[in-house]
């Protein structure tokens, strides 16, 4: 059994640490041989693949594959915190959820996140609706990657992102249905960011307006009431028109911040998550995004280390009042 413990160490010497060895040796010659057959020995970024079923397996591994990815090892999502421990040196961590696996989930998502924050290796996290919250509390570093019910193509995409520390291989997939691009997210928040301020600095100086905008003086003019009033408005045109034609989740989510904020409630990422009226991958994306520009601030639950709530940043909000503030001049109508 030796010579395969050799083996390991000699061709996957970056997959697998010296503890690998004495667990193999309670494996079988049959079972050795199929471990080897998983391994693949090639240049390309290497992941490890965590699953908690078989089809759940069968997908992330074949992702992983048409990202041009190597397979360096895999286990269950319940071994997965002591699989990772273990690991000497990996590109991605592919982790795909159908389970309840909450009581191994905690530790696996603090390690992930903090081997993103360290810069060891990249994640991606996919995991049904049910998991939102558990998974945004766990993780916060933009190198994990948390996907909802993806596709095929978002699965691809994330792990092309988290496996890119050595070799970037989002140029490899020119697909043009992703949507939305990840560079167009961080462009098209960038320019809302942008709007927003030179409203509000074009407010502050308009005749007739005081000068002191924010929080104060918008609540006594601009309600929580007027605010969802706006979002059933645009909900309203998805009974008339396809609701992917105006598809808009960084207003969307703004808006509905902004009236939890006036109303002194709490939002949680599942909920936000709804109020973007997008696919909840996508509404993660813009999540992780809004946050990375300093519009969204994450909040730890202090009752549910399970949950994070996402606020308006003080900045954002104020922004935000200007530009209804001066809207509203324009016309009552805001939408």
């Amino acid at each position: 059994m030796d010579y395969y413990a050799l083996l390991f160490l000699r061709f996957g010497g970056n997959l697998w640490s010296l503890g690998g060895a004495a667990e193999m040796a309670e494996m079988s010659c049959g079972d050795v041989r199929e471990a080897l057959e998983k391994i693949e020995y090639r240049d390309n970024p290497s992941v490890l693949v965590l699953a908690d079923s078989a089809e759940g397996m069968s997908r992330m591994l074949r992702a992983a594959a048409l990202a041009d990815c190597r397979v360096s090892g895999t286990s269950s999502v319940a071994e997965g915190a002591e699989r990772l421990a273990r690991q000497v040196a990996v590109d991605a961590v592919l982790v795909e959820l159908d389970e309840d696996s909450d009581a191994h989930l905690e530790p696996l998502l603090e390690m992930l996140d903090m081997a993103a924050r360290r810069g060891r290796h990249g994640s991606v996290v996919c995991a049904p609706a049910s998991f939102i919250d558990a998974v945004a509390a766990g993780t916060s570093h933009g190198k994990v990657h948390h996907l909802c019910e993806p596709s095929i193509l978002d699965r691809v995409t994330a792990i092309a992102l988290a496996a890119a520390r050595r070799r970037p291989l989002l140029n490899d997939i020119n697909k043009e249905g992703t949507q939305p691009r990840l560079q167009q997210l961080s462009e098209e928040v960038g320019r809302i960011a942008h709007i927003l301020a030179s409203l509000s600095e074009e407010d502050k100086s308009g005749a007739g307006h005081d000068a002191e905008v924010g929080a104060r003086g918008a609540a006594s003019r601009i309600d929580a009431h007027q605010i969802r009033s706006i979002i059933r408005a645009r909900r309203l045109r998805d009974h008339f028109f396809k609701s992917d034609l105006f598809a808009d989740p960084a207003w969307d989510m703004l808006l509905d911040l902004m009236a939890a904020k006036l109303e002194k409630q709490k939002v949680a990422v599942s909920s936000l998550c709804i109020a973007a009226a997008v696919p909840p991958t996508t509404a993660l994306r813009w999540i992780k995004t809004l946050s990375e520009q300093g519009l969204f601030v994450r909040v730890a639950d202090a009752e549910d280390g399970r949950r994070v709530f996402i606020e308006l940043s003080d900045r954002a909000a104020a922004d935000l009042e200007a530009y209804l503030l001066s809207a509203q001049r324009i016309s009552p109508l805001v939408l």
